[in-house]
């Protein structure tokens, strides 16, 4: 069987656009869009209370439907997007909205919380590195928050998720015992804790460049900042609409989130302006290298000018005179000599070689 070909962006740093063939389609209707980052559906249940726990990937998505009915916290992890049967099936067993669906098949949807009767649809994005390029890229994430019952979608197996699952397998009493409203928090808390990761690692970078600065004004440097200002950009475009989704979401008025837990959606809103405002920093950081390196760059030109105006200065009377009375003098010690013409291409040569090795040592050029 041939595996269906995975496509990646060409430019990491660029959002999908809406294509041309979605103009017009139902916003309910089960469809696809966007790139598709799987070759298959991969689906995994965790089910536990405060006693046991269960954990297992399925290959059937009507297996889950006798976790939905348990009194237990089930979380059901669904890794790609693209297949629309999957979908319809999740729309019908667990009686959920087709809008919920058809927005979850939409991994260019603006990050947003919407509360309906029965739960609460969350949407946002979230960072990772590709392993193989180390180009930092962004996932939809979509989260569907039932009362005992919650569903997760990414675009691809392999998430930041890992430690939420190591603390439900070593019965952590806070989240053994919570309902899905905690679970809900732990996730949105990582994908934050991750934006705050992924600027902190682009921070050295861009603190490491200012210390270059000082001693470096090559076009590396300008490239660099120019490189580091896109993917800062990139990881905003994923921040700021989040902040919003989390204070939206802290505003809910719904049964599906306790009282007791509404302090912990408090946190998220401090964690993930923390995130907004680091960012912020970076960008007026990256603002100011640029200045500096322009104002540098400016600087050592006005040295250069400074040079050459001073030599024009001396040789331009002397070009003058010469200009006046040419070489037209009886008497040139020189003008017989059998080697004067070789002598005088030697003695330019070696001037502009000299002239072009001091440029070079004040790095002019």
């Amino acid at each position: 069987m041939i595996k269906p070909k995975i496509h990646l962006p060409s430019n990491p740093f660029k959002f999908i656009k809406k294509q041309k063939e979605e103009i017009g389609i139902s916003p309910d209707e089960l469809l696809f869009r966007g790139i598709r980052k799987s070759d298959k559906v991969h689906l995994r249940i965790i089910d536990y209370d405060a006693e046991k726990l269960t954990e297992k990937s399925i290959e059937n998505i009507a297996e889950t439907l006798s976790f939905a009915k348990t009194k237990t916290v089930t979380w059901l992890n669904i890794d790609g997007l693209h297949d629309a049967l999957i979908m319809d099936y999740i729309h019908k067993g667990f009686d959920l909205q087709k809008l919920i669906l058809s927005t979850v098949m939409d991994t260019q949807a603006r990050p947003t919380v919407q509360d309906y009767e029965t739960c609460i649809f969350i949407s946002l994005k979230m960072l990772y590195r590709d392993s193989e390029t180390d180009q930092l890229m962004a996932e939809n994430l979509s989260l569907v928050i039932l009362d005992k019952l919650l569903i997760s979608f990414q675009e691809r197996k392999g998430d930041v998720f890992e430690p939420v699952r190591e603390r439900i397998r070593m019965h952590k009493r806070r989240i053994r015992s919570s309902g899905t409203d905690y679970l809900a928090f732990t996730l949105l808390d990582v994908v934050i804790d991750n934006y705050i990761y992924n600027l902190g690692i682009l921070g050295d970078k861009i603190e490491d460049l200012e210390d270059m600065l000082l001693t470096n004004q090559s076009k590396k440097i300008i490239n660099q900042i120019n490189r580091y200002k896109r993917e800062l950009n990139f990881i905003r475009k994923c921040v700021q609409p989040a902040k919003e989704m989390i204070l939206s979401l802290a505003k809910l008025d719904t049964d599906l989130i306790d009282d007791e837990n509404e302090i912990y959606f408090r946190e998220l809103q401090t964690n993930i302006s923390h995130a907004t405002e680091t960012s912020d920093n970076y960008r007026e950081m990256l603002s100011d290298q640029l200045n500096i390196y322009h104002t540098t760059i400016s600087s050592k030109l006005n040295d250069i000018m400074k040079f050459l105006t001073i030599f024009s200065v001396i040789f331009i009377p002397l070009t003058f005179i010469a200009g006046i009375y040419g070489t037209n003098f009886d008497v040139l010690p020189e003008l017989h000599y059998q080697y004067s013409y070789y002598i005088m291409w030697i003695v330019m040569i070696i001037i502009t070689i000299v002239m072009l090795t001091y440029f070079k040592i004040k790095k002019w050029f």
